[in-house]
């Protein structure tokens, strides 16, 4: 027997929208909108060299938010590992050493 679950939920996420849109106020919201997404998409399809410099740019953002963290949360775990006792401690080494094959690796 095959779920219906799926089907119904985009049937729902339809009837909500169309419901949605009898307000003004959203359906001019909704037209402005997609008249801003169409107009951006045409300017970087347009212009690709910046579309790739932006991408970039956030790509280097996340890896620096993501090295931040990481240092963050190491260094706040060997802080608190010194008032832990030597089993966790030693069982919060070897995750920490996991996590960081696991980095390695994807780098």
């Amino acid at each position: 027997m095959k779920s219906k679950l799926l089907p119904f939920i985009a049937i729902g996420a339809l009837v909500g929208a169309a419901i949605s849109m009898l307000d003004k106020h959203t359906r001019d919201h909704t037209v402005e909108t997609a008249k801003k997404a169409k107009d951006t998409v045409a300017y970087y399809a347009e212009n690709n060299d910046e579309l790739v410099a932006l991408v970039e740019s956030k790509v280097t953002q996340a890896q620096s938010l993501y090295g931040t963290v990481n240092n963050n949360v190491q260094a706040l775990m060997q802080s608190d590992m010194q008032q832990m006792p030597a089993t966790i401690q030693s069982m919060v080494s070897e995750t920490i050493s996991a996590f960081s094959k696991k980095d390695d690796q994807i780098s």
